[in-house]
């Protein structure tokens, strides 16, 4: 749905406040992508992944055992990590929980309009009552 007229004078006197009161900060939020701070997330993970492994090796060579332990959570931390940046990166995972009673997305375009599993069974029951 469009903006009215009013509505869109409203929100550039708003950009522009903004811009008068923080413009470094007005230009970085303008031109930065959401997808290239989950980029920099799984870089960093990737970087951590690999501080993880080279922990594990020096604990397994000079035999310390809690640095290598050390080393195997640092890589399962990062891991965890990445694999939430990149999720969120490719929309897999979105920052908002879907309501307490709405099904999941892949379920609602399997299932259509047909209702839950109780309304169908419910719907039987009716018809099997009326037929009588």
């Amino acid at each position: 749905m469009p903006l009215s007229e009013h509505e869109q004078r409203l929100l550039d006197q708003i950009e522009q406040a903004l811009y008068a009161e923080d413009p470094k900060w007005a230009n970085t939020v303008r031109i930065s992508d959401p997808r290239s701070h989950y980029r920099r997330r799984l870089i960093k993970a990737s970087v951590g992944f690999a501080l993880g492994v080279v922990l594990l090796m020096v604990g397994v060579v000079i035999n310390l055992i809690p640095l290598g332990v050390g080393g195997f959570v640092v890589m399962l931390a990062a891991c965890l990590w990445g694999l939430s940046s990149w999720k969120r990166m490719n929309g897999f995972g979105g920052d908002s929980a879907p309501a307490p009673g709405a099904p999941a997305p892949g379920k609602q375009a399997r299932r259509g309009n047909r209702g839950t599993f109780m309304e169908r069974m419910e719907e039987r029951w009716r018809r099997r009552h009326d037929e009588r």
